[in-house]
């Protein structure tokens, strides 16, 4: 049984590893004053442990240097904690129950690997991260980095682009775009790609438009990726199905969702 439209991430989606990840934190600890370089690498080390307040699925306010954590489904506020994880109850009533709006300096969604150093850099003084993403990810496409592609994806993607559409939704820009999926053996595979898509911020005004486009009903959508603040919650409000792929289990459950530790484990439960 095949759905009429399917909406890929790529970053954490559609190749797998950490090692980028690394090299991003490594990059942003060079504007960090020398003094903090190794509370900075602790708290990093800590986060990847899932050993500190800074975790995938929580927020991050620069303004007040709190970590919030999210409820998956509503993305509201629930609880406020300091740097430490002391509970910050005077900064709870601030948020109220509205959903919590990301933009991406004041308010940061840390939906993936990609956020936590970026985090961490913000707590340590560091102005702007996107420099050293941009570095990192042109490092991604040399030779010294190694990003080998999933066995069996892009025959996959081809055989279901036969039966489904299939687009690339993603926050890297055109340029990463096109040579990631170069290097991913990925090019020409999808019907449309947009990049540069601002998610979480714009995730659900172009998933509507992505339904009108294509003629389908939101049910016969699926939304597949690694971030679920960025790409799930906002399928699963707008009654589309999605595939989150991670490697932790989540607290959000739905008869719309399925959870797969990669991207290859959900291939495996298709016979094309």
């Amino acid at each position: 049984m095949y759905e009429k439209l399917y909406i890929f991430d790529l970053d954490g989606t559609l190749y797998e590893g950490t090692d980028h990840f690394d090299y991003y934190a490594r990059r942003l600890m060079l504007d960090i004053n020398e003094e903090h370089h190794k509370n900075y690498w602790s708290d990093y080390e800590q986060m990847k442990a899932g050993e500190h307040p800074v975790s995938i699925g929580k927020a991050y306010d620069t303004k007040n240097d709190a970590i919030l954590t999210i409820d998956p489904m509503t993305l509201t506020v629930v609880e406020v904690q300091d740097w430490n994880g002391n509970r910050r109850a005077d900064l709870e009533e601030e948020y109220g129950e509205e959903q919590v709006q990301f933009d991406f300096k004041n308010i940061i969604a840390i939906g993936d690997g990609w956020w936590l150093p970026c985090a961490c850099a913000l707590h340590y003084g560091v102005d702007e991260c996107y420099p050293r993403y941009v570095e990192t990810k042109e490092y991604m496409v040399t030779e010294e980095f190694q990003l080998d592609p999933i066995p069996g994806l892009s025959h996959f993607l081809r055989k279901l682009k036969e039966k489904a559409n299939i687009v690339l939704l993603t926050n890297s820009d055109k340029e990463d775009v096109g040579r990631l999926l170069t290097e991913l053996d990925l090019q020409g595979v999808f019907h449309e790609i947009v990049t540069s898509a601002q998610k979480p911020t714009k995730t659900t005004l172009l998933f509507e438009q992505l339904i009108e486009k294509y003629g389908v009903e939101p049910k016969e959508v699926v939304s597949i990726g690694d971030n679920f603040i960025n790409e799930i919650a906002p399928a699963l409000l707008m009654d589309m199905r999605a595939v989150y792929i991670a490697e932790h289990s989540h607290q959000a459950h739905h008869d719309s969702l399925v959870q797969v530790k990669r991207i290859s484990d959900w291939i495996n439960q298709f016979s094309l």
